[in-house]
């Protein structure tokens, strides 16, 4: 049983999301605001958040930090602008998706899927033995922990499984669209934009200069590459 909470201030979406996921391997949450999300997966074991960006008390963005101050489940933002600015937004404090309205109820179960099978993984499935290393990066793919110079980091799915997907294949580019499209499972649409920003802040993360990376590299024009071990 997977623990999904559904957080809009409107009711009527939260009510047709809550068909969307109906299902007999989701047990639903609730909440109205962004103040009663962030208690909700403070008080209950959660394993993946719909929440909405624009809402009273507490707006989405907001909550997305006070979330990630405490946990790592995986969060799918929705917003009912176009605007690349408010997904980019969301993308930066730690979102790992994001759905325009209005939903498409398949595109909807499909990333909800998506999410959970990484999210569990990372929690407890063994994909491959043993510890990868790239330089002072180590990826500890059995206990799912990843260190930087011997310190431990605290990462997103989806961060973790970019890293991961980048130590594998040290000094292969990958285009945006391939990241996005091993990553999320989905169509590369708008993916130049959601890559670069969770790029980003793996390089946050991993590297001592960022604006200067030792490790994740770009090659212009071309994608991401991991540096290979030195």
């Amino acid at each position: 049983m997977y623990n999904i909470l559904i957080c809009d201030d409107e009711k009527d979406i939260v009510n047709a999301l809550k068909i969307y996921l109906n299902d007999s391997e989701y047990r639903l949450f609730t909440a109205y605001n962004g103040k009663e999300a962030v208690r909700m997966v403070m008080q209950e074991e959660i394993h993946l958040v719909l929440m909405d960006i624009m809402m009273p008390e507490m707006d989405g963005i907001e909550a997305m930090v006070k979330i990630r101050e405490t946990s790592n489940v995986p969060v799918i933002l929705l917003t009912a602008k176009s605007e690349d600015s408010d997904k980019i937004l969301g993308l930066t404090v730690g979102a790992d998706d994001y759905i325009t309205k209005p939903f498409n109820p398949v595109e909807v179960s499909a990333r909800v899927k998506s999410q959970l099978r990484r999210y569990l993984l990372l929690g407890a499935g063994v994909q491959h033995n043993g510890v990868i290393r790239c330089g002072g990066i180590e990826l500890d793919d059995i206990q799912k922990k990843v260190s930087v110079d011997g310190e431990e980091i605290a990462l997103t799915p989806t961060e973790y499984d970019i890293l991961k997907l980048l130590m594998m294949h040290p000094g292969q580019v990958f285009s945006p669209k391939q990241i996005y499209m091993k990553i999320w499972n989905d169509q590369p649409y708008g993916s130049e934009n959601t890559v670069a920003v969770h790029i980003r802040h793996l390089r946050e993360k991993v590297e001592i200069n960022p604006a200067e990376p030792r490790y994740l590299k770009v090659v212009w024009g071309q994608g991401y590459k991991m540096e290979k071990g030195r």
